[in-house]
């Protein structure tokens, strides 16, 4: 069991915690933030990633300097990457590995602390998941490696928006999204979430456009923009943006970046943010990172939020007017703390990632507004869910999954985040809550800046464990597909208050204008249409839409849940609002049900071709992927 000694102050030199067998472990914040945490990692039993050709047991990438002109006008990056090296004195023949893909490669130099040198360099056809590999073969002393180099318009990482795609309509913008394996689309480099390094970069643009990075701004003057990224991530990690940008401030260390039009709008949505900093701080240590802004993108972001590091990339979809929707802000900032600062090893550990950040999101979420809307947002995750697994494969219903030749965005479901998410209430449920915030937080303390393995938690949580009555089936939650049978789920009055009316109002009890549905939060309204799939009819639609006009309604998560239901009873009132809908975002969370529903009924695919027609050149390529293959394009 946990010795239950307070904490002492986070402001000591060395911190105190208590260890998961009552012992006192030390912990040297000083260390963690100097150390280099990825040579332990890095050793001749290093264990290959299978998503990348990296070799980083025998030459690994620890700084890369990235040296860029942005041309909207040719839609290219282009210019230099320069890596800094360490080499395995086991390995002092072994080539440099780097994975590319969709890249132009012009040349490589390289040298001793310099580049003074052309080097032989080739590229190995990879397919077309992983790309290719680029060796570059190393004489002894070279420890500096310079490749020239430019994208292509066959990369995913990049997304170039004219100017009719911003909400201005006055510039064009550019945004990157390099999660799980489309770094290596944009940035030649050692593309493993396995391997951390710093990163550095000068970025010529557009005088009138601005530029953001996941890093500390450290100049923006007449067009050139420096960045410097003082502790190692993993490349994934790297991210850019540029077009009409400005600034506003939310807090000591919070701001948000947005089009103008959206500025105002997102820094009074977002204005939580600076408390839930103080919040994770208070539970699992401090915010390492100095800044936490968010970036607003335009509505083609892929997803509803990207937690590169001092720099959230989030989608305009969570703008509701009600701070309803910003539990996703508190994910992506928990990310600073699982994922960012302890980073799964590889692609199958990446519940590790999302498991973790989304209990620590709904730790937040009770902290900030409550129990009740936390238990909500629970209980709404776990009916999706249940709905999710009931048509996946069993092999794909494992939390630590296997995707070997498999591209790891297909891992991209909810089981890492929700089961995981369930996996750590059960250990809350069965340590106790005290308890586990001290494992979680010598987890954060004692990896940090380390990328980590199943293995690693899981014999971290046995020793955590050996002293609990009534422990865990790791196994079964771990290895084993499905939710096991004591996966926790909370209960809420208010959604049982709606099940109450809306089986009054199928029983002929009620009408539905007697609903209370004023005072309704987004989590009821979710909850309330989630119960008409028992009982869906063009008719009950035509009544729940005079009722509550719910195919004008704008919040995106409500609209999404009524176009579902609308495609499902053919409710043809709603299509304009679904063609709007669909062709003025691109969140991948929306689009792939609402095409996978259209897509079961014959009728409605013409339908969903003819918008997806029109709609295609707006989305990111990770949601064209996706819907290309649900309408077999």
């Amino acid at each position: 069991m946990f010795d239950k000694k307070k904490i002492m102050s986070l402001a000591a030199a060395v911190l105190f915690l208590p260890a998961l067998n009552g012992c006192l472990i030390e912990v040297e914040y000083d260390n963690m933030a100097t150390h280099d945490p990825v040579e332990s990692q890095t050793d001749s039993s290093y264990e290959r990633d299978e998503h990348s050709h990296a070799r980083p047991n025998q030459v690994r990438s620890r700084h890369i300097h990235l040296d860029w002109n942005i041309d909207f006008e040719s839609s290219i990056l282009s210019g230099t990457a320069t890596h800094t090296l360490v080499r395995q004195p086991n390995f002092p023949q072994a080539p440099l590995i780097v994975d590319v893909k969709a890249l132009k490669i012009h040349g490589v130099r390289g040298g001793a602390g310099t580049v003074d040198q052309d080097l032989i360099w080739q590229i190995e056809k990879g397919d077309d998941v992983l790309g290719d590999a680029l060796r570059i073969e190393l004489a002894p002393g070279i420890d500096t490696v310079e490749i020239s180099y430019q994208t292509t318009g066959a990369g995913s990482g990049l997304q170039w928006l004219n100017k009719e795609q911003t909400s201005s309509k006055k510039a064009p913008f550019l945004f990157s999204q390099s999660q799980a394996i489309h770094a290596r689309t944009w940035i030649p480099c050692q593309d493993s979430p396995g391997i951390r390094l710093t990163y550095s970069a000068r970025v010529r643009c557009r005088p009138d456009l601005d530029v953001v990075m996941s890093a500390e701004r450290q100049e923006a003057k007449d067009g050139v923009f420096r960045f410097q990224m003082r502790h190692p991530i993993p490349s994934y990690l790297i991210a850019l943006a540029a077009g009409e940008l400005e600034f506003r401030s939310m807090g000591p260390r919070t701001g948000v970046w947005a089009e103008p039009a959206v500025v105002e709008a997102a820094a009074w949505e977002f204005a939580d943010t600076e408390q839930m900093i103080d919040v994770i701080e208070g539970l699992y240590g401090p915010y390492r990172w100095g800044r936490y802004d968010i970036l607003v993108l335009p509505p083609s972001f892929p997803f509803g939020g990207m937690e590169n590091p001092l720099l959230t990339f989030a989608t305009p979809t969570v703008l509701a007017k009600d701070r309803s929707l910003t539990s996703l802000i508190a994910h992506e900032l928990a990310h600073s703390w699982s994922g960012n600062l302890v980073t799964n090893a590889t692609w199958r550990d990446f519940w590790l990632n999302e498991g973790f950040t989304v209990y620590v999101e709904q730790r937040v979420v009770e902290e900030l507004y409550g129990k009740e809307r936390a238990d909500m947002e629970i209980m709404l995750a776990m009916d999706d869910l249940d709905e999710e697994m009931a048509g996946m494969a069993p092999e794909d219903q494992i939390l630590h999954v296997d995707l070997k030749g498999r591209d790891p965005d297909e891992g991209f479901t909810g089981v890492p985040y929700d089961k995981g998410a369930a996996f750590l209430r059960l250990i809350e449920n069965t340590m106790g809550r005290k308890n586990i915030d001290l494992f979680v937080r010598h987890w954060f303390d004692s990896h940090a800046f380390q990328s980590r393995t199943t293995a690693d938690f899981r014999s971290a949580l046995e020793t955590a464990l050996s002293d609990v009555e009534n422990s865990i089936d790791l196994e079964s939650w771990i290895e084993g597909p499905g939710l096991p049978s004591d996966a926790p789920r909370p209960k809420s009055e208010a959604f049982s208050r709606i099940d109450t009316s809306v089986a009054a109002w199928w029983a002929g009890e009620m009408k539905l204008d007697a609903m209370p549905t004023e005072s309704w939060t987004t989590q009821e309204w979710l909850h309330f249409l989630g119960r008409q799939k028992e009982a869906v009819s063009k008719a009950s639609m035509i009544a729940l839409d005079e009722a509550f006009h719910l195919t004008a309604k704008q919040n995106s998560e409500i609209a999404c849940a009524w176009l579902l239901l609308a495609t499902e009873a053919n409710y043809t009132p709603a299509w304009p609002r679904l063609r709007e809908f669909l062709t003025s975002q691109g969140r991948r969370k929306f689009l792939k049900p609402l095409y996978s529903e259209m897509n079961k009924d014959v009728s409605l695919r013409a339908m969903a071709k003819e918008i997806y027609k029109t709609a295609r050149p707006l989305y990111h390529a990770i949601s064209t992927a996706t819907i290309d293959e649900i309408l077999g394009r």
